[in-house]
């Protein structure tokens, strides 16, 4: 091994060059594989090789590019943290493919880009465990804010949250397998897996492997690679709950389906639950094996569906009362109108509006509010029609859709129809006979009387005037 070495005072002494970077890689060896388990280990780190130092830069080197970029995506900066602790001299990594003749590279026959084989290793004792181990590469690290405790339940995901929440607390004798959640993004699919994945490893008895249809794939072609495939599949044959997503990510992909259809009946057949989701339901999964898509289908498909106005609302006043800023009702009620297809847009523009509230030490109003997410609310802006402000308001005031159109004149329904033609002349192009058509065929001058009396109210009334700037501010394009 050739060590470069220069003036620097942080050089090693020349004689102790090998053995000192020797003891040292003994040690982040020893580190890494009893933080990544024995198998991923070695997988992907018993191939590295010493290379040269370059004063405070050490090279190592693996025996494929492909080795050498998954090594450098997944372990660069733990290899590097781990380098400057054992021996601070070394305070940069360099990862590089070996080429034939390099004094440290692994023998020829490795130095290719296509045929993986066996590279020099250093076999370190591995620390004892108490609890069954998954390899951390076949896990996505799970979301703490993630748990059931979090989980907003209302109409559209009460049965999918009860489905789950079986799942997690009797994952062995919940008489179906697998769960198969299906719904549009952003509607709770990846909060309630990762809720199953807490609920199970916080019990500590079980293992939960957490992986993406693409996932499973590369680390599938990856074991193919570098001649693991048995290990890849008794590992993942090993664990209790497989939680895999992306489905249609397998289309077309005929090697990969068959491996995961095999992997899927022989987690069934041992008793290992499985809990799967997807933005469509198993018969909706196109370019799927017919075989595979029966199989996904013959647990229990839970549908989560479009959230509501009121769950909207329940999980904004969840998510602000968690977050300690005072939302006003009228300001989440805005939101919960305007940001209705997606419960992760809609949380996310809360977390705008409160961080912008905490920087700038500025109360939470509806003016602040469509200033802060005017891009959010630009994306969600649409043609008003009166047929949408009759529906808003009639929502709003709790009235009938059709008392928009009745003859009924009591207050409670009169007032929020002249506010509805109040908006509509406001918000729309159409004219007074227009308008007046639209609610029941009324005269023109019925409409220029409500929009005058509801100007005047606003001007009396500023709790009135509120209701109405709310109701403009959510149907205004």
């Amino acid at each position: 091994m050739t060590i470069g070495v220069d003036d620097d005072e942080r050089a090693f002494p020349q004689a102790e060059d090998g053995k000192a970077l020797e003891e040292s890689w003994l040690q982040i060896c020893s580190r890494l594989k009893g933080e990544v388990g024995e198998v991923e280990y070695r997988t992907w780190l018993t191939k590295i090789a010493l290379g040269p130092v370059d004063g405070d830069e050490i090279t190592l080197l693996l025996p494929t590019r492909f080795l050498r970029d998954w090594v450098r995506s997944q372990y660069g900066d733990r290899l590097s943290e781990l380098w400057n602790q054992v021996l601070p001299a070394i305070r940069r990594v360099e990862l590089q493919v070996a080429r034939p003749g390099d004094p440290a590279a692994p023998p020829l026959a490795l130095a290719t880009e296509d045929a993986p084989v066996a590279a020099p290793s250093i076999e370190v004792e591995e620390a004892p465990r108490s609890a069954p181990e998954v390899r951390s590469d076949l896990v996505t690290t799970l979301d703490t804010r993630f748990t059931f405790d979090t989980f907003v339940v209302g109409k559209p995901n009460e049965f999918a949250y009860a489905c789950a929440r079986r799942v997690a607390e009797k994952p062995s004798s919940v008489g179906f397998n697998p769960l198969f959640l299906y719904g549009g993004v952003g509607l709770g699919k990846t909060h309630l897996m990762h809720a199953i994945g807490a609920e199970l490893v916080q019990s500590g008895n079980v293992s939960v492997a957490y992986m993406s249809a693409e996932k499973f794939m590369y680390r599938f072609i990856a074991a193919i690679r570098s001649q693991s495939t048995m290990e890849f599949k008794e590992q993942l044959r090993a664990v209790f709950v497989l939680r895999n997503y992306d489905l249609p990510f397998l289309n077309g992909k005929d090697n990969t389906q068959e491996e995961f259809f095999h992997t899927f009946n022989a987690l069934v057949d041992a008793g290992r639950q499985i809990v799967v989701s997807a933005d469509k339901s198993p018969s909706d999964l196109s370019g799927l094996e017919d075989r595979l898509r029966t199989r996904l289908g013959c647990g229990m498909v839970a549908d989560i569906h479009a959230t509501t106005f009121e769950l909207r609302i329940s999980i904004l006043e969840s998510k602000a009362a968690a977050s300690g800023v005072v939302v006003p009702g009228k300001v989440l009620e805005f939101l919960a109108h305007k940001i209705t297809s997606n419960v992760r847009e809609l949380e996310g523009a809360l977390n705008r509006l409160i961080a912008h509230a905490n920087l700038f030490g500025r109360p939470v109003t509806l003016e602040a509010t469509q200033d802060v997410l005017h891009d959010i609310l630009k994306a969600h802006d649409r043609r008003v029609t009166i047929e949408e402000i009759q529906k808003r308001v009639a929502e709003h005031w709790n009235i009938r859709l059709t008392d928009m159109s009745s003859a009924r004149r009591a207050r409670a329904v009169a007032r929020p129809r002249q506010v509805a033609m109040y908006l509509a002349k406001q918000l729309t192009s159409r004219s007074l006979p227009e308008i007046g058509r639209k609610f029941g065929n009324r005269d023109h001058t019925t409409v220029m009387h409500a929009v005058s009396r509801v100007a005047e109210l606003m001007e009396r009334d500023p709790a009135f005037a509120e209701d109405v700037e709310l109701m403009r501010r959510m149907l205004e394009s």
